[in-house]
């Protein structure tokens, strides 16, 4: 049986997410993803990490061409 879970911790995040903690960090402080305290632990639910990631640019289709030297 393969779950879901609901919240995450940073590092938890980090991992599910493929991003490392600095820029984790840094969308929060920017307001970007949301997060919850439990005490001293920093908790993000599953609905707002899909949220940040919906809310991500959409990246180039096409490579870009390269210059000629």
């Amino acid at each position: 049986m393969n779950t879901s879970p609901n919240a995450y911790t940073v590092d938890a995040f980090c991992d599910a997410y493929g991003i490392r903690r600095n820029l984790a960090y840094d969308e929060i402080k920017a307001g970007r993803l949301s997060i919850r305290k439990a005490g001293r632990r920093t908790i993000i639910r599953k609905i707002d990490a899909d949220a940040w990631l919906d809310n991500l640019p959409v990246g180039n289709k096409e490579p870009a061409p390269a210059e000629e030297a």
